[in-house]
């Protein structure tokens, strides 16, 4: 076995309801709350914000990330956070409001420039204690030490850095009842690929990713039709969201490639839902790595199909992927770019941002 490293990511609290502990789990002081106003506007964090308040916290509450959130967003949050000598954090959302969190958490901490720490492993301070909820089983970014934030131009900048990991991370199936069916689609084929990336990645690689990997592609492609389907099927909600936090916890330690690369310009150009983008990218992307990565696509493919078992690798191979083509499909996603009003002309500016 060759030397690897593995980071395990934030401690962890799961169960329908669980959202109501926080104030448990945080320190006293003025809380600094990061979510949108969709996840506000539905009232997904109304007891979640009324338990804190009982607990004493002021509540320090910044609702302005939108989709694919801009460096002024950031700023705004942690500009905020200054004002009021916040002594934690919550991000409450989807990968978006996690994300901005993430890094006011460590800007407010560490005093650090921003424009000092994009890249990987070059914020080394110290954030202010941070806790996820997110309310979508996708991103997986309650798990990570990655945040992406899109800058001048649509050009989209990530830090990644283990001073970003959250203190923890809080898995409330309750929270992800009310998602309409495409967003729980596209978020659901998000993690899906994270889980696919990781296993199969070509850098980190290691035998705990591939267990997280395997487990998070086991979940998730054996509840998102559940959940679409069921929308209020808790136990199936409970396994996208585990799923969901395996595959980032995967990704987290062995990076995810050219889905997400291919992805990323789809989102900071054309503003789709990165789990769109993704699921866009995805066939074309496994056909072209098929070659490379054909035995790794075939161990996974038995977990999607079972009666592909025993068949050749190549076999399998194609199994994987026309049955992930086969799940964005009936997800109701559209898989083509004209579908989203991409023009073919668009194609060569996609692939030099990528």
């Amino acid at each position: 076995m060759r030397p690897f490293t593995f980071h395990p990511g934030p401690r962890l609290i799961s169960g329908d309801g669980c959202a109501m502990q926080l104030a448990e789990l945080l320190p006293d002081g003025p809380c600094l709350f990061v979510t949108d106003k969709e996840v506000f506007r539905l009232g997904l964090t109304d007891s979640c914000r009324s338990a804190l308040r009982e607990a004493g916290r002021e509540i320090v509450l910044f609702d302005a990330v939108e989709a694919d959130p801009s460096k002024e967003t950031l700023l705004a949050a942690v500009e905020l956070g200054r004002r009021h000598d916040v002594t934690h954090v919550v991000g409450f959302g989807g990968g978006s409001p996690m994300d901005v969190a993430k890094l006011a958490a460590y800007l407010l901490g560490s005093g650090d420039e921003l424009d000092q720490i994009w890249g990987v492993g070059i914020a080394k301070g110290k954030k202010l204690p941070l806790a996820l909820v997110p309310t979508t089983a996708g991103t997986g970014s309650e798990a990570t030490p990655i945040s992406v934030i899109t800058c001048e131009g649509g050009l989209k900048l990530a830090v990644n850095a283990w001073p970003l990991i959250a203190d923890w991370a809080v898995l409330d199936p309750a929270l992800t009842v009310g998602l309409p069916a495409h967003v729980t689609a596209a978020t659901g084929i998000d993690a899906i690929v994270h889980s696919v990336e990781a296993y199969t990645s070509a850098r980190l690689k290691n035998p705990l990713s591939d267990a997280l990997a395997r487990e998070a592609f086991r979940l998730l492609t054996g509840n998102l039709q559940i959940v679409i389907d069921e929308p209020g099927n808790i136990e199936a909600r409970s396994a996208m969201l585990l799923g969901a936090h395996l595959a980032g916890q995967a990704f987290a330690n062995a990076p995810v490639a050219g889905v997400h690369a291919l992805a990323y310009p789809l989102g900071g150009l054309h503003h789709l839902p990165h789990g769109l983008s993704n699921a866009l990218m995805l066939r074309a992307v496994l056909q072209h790595n098929s070659e490379a990565a054909r035995e790794l696509y075939a161990d996974l493919a038995p977990i999607l199909a079972p009666e592909c078992e025993g068949q050749g690798s190549q076999a399998r191979c194609a199994t994987l992927i026309d049955g992930l083509d086969r799940l964005v499909q009936a997800s109701g996603l559209k898989p083509r770019l004209r579908d989203h009003g991409i023009p073919e002309s668009d194609i060569p500016l996609l692939a030099r941002e990528a």
